[in-house]
């Protein structure tokens, strides 16, 4: 089957977000105090807990991560099936390598939520039930920038800001995306039937 070789990518990929956040978890100290320079002071490693999308966004209601989390699922689904839609009428590698990429990152920041409250113990304080509430692991740190944001920024004005601590698999969602906007017209001409 075409698609094989893309969902190994996403496998591949799977399986080095969780094991660089099992080395995290188990062998660094969380915060500041554990924070690992790799290139000087700009890039580190910084164990941090994320409980809620991107940028630590959460959804205001006690059970916005059971709904996130269920989104997150749904969505790994129809990831999953437009890849093998895509493969099955040959579209670009490129394309589908992305998708891959995707999926990967997806499915590996949602077993952090589905699985890490019960299996590491990291769900937040207050949360319903452990299963579906685990905090991602997030530790790479490109230590840009930090301040209070200014009054005129919209909804985040006058709060503290830190460039952002992200994971592989953020990383492999980030690099998919990136690549499909940059190589759009590419990848979906190559797409369209041919009349």
């Amino acid at each position: 089957m075409n698609s094989i070789r893309y969902f190994l990518i996403s496998i591949a990929i799977i399986l080095m977000d969780q094991g660089i956040k099992m080395a995290v978890h188990f062998w660094m100290e969380p915060g500041y105090f554990g924070q690992i320079e790799l290139i000087g002071s700009i890039f580190k490693l910084h164990y941090t807990l994320n409980p809620g999308m991107a940028f630590g966004i959460q959804l205001g209601s006690v059970y916005g991560k059971l709904i996130l989390t269920t989104f997150r699922i749904i969505a790994m689904f129809g990831i999953g099936y437009y890849l093998h839609y895509l493969s099955q009428r040959h579209s670009p590698k490129g394309l589908l390598i992305c998708i891959a990429l995707i999926l990967g990152g997806a499915i590996g920041n949602l077993i952090d939520s589905v699985f890490y409250g019960v299996l590491l113990g990291n769900a937040p304080y207050g949360a319903p039930m452990t299963w579906f509430h685990g905090q991602v692991i997030d530790m790479f740190f490109f230590d840009v920038w930090e301040g209070i944001l200014p009054l005129w920024v919209p909804m985040w004005g006058g709060t503290y800001y830190s460039t952002p601590i992200f994971n592989f698999a953020d990383a492999a969602i980030f690099c998919g995306v990136v690549s499909i906007i940059i190589f759009q017209n590419r990848f979906f001409e190559a797409t369209k039937p041919i009349e």
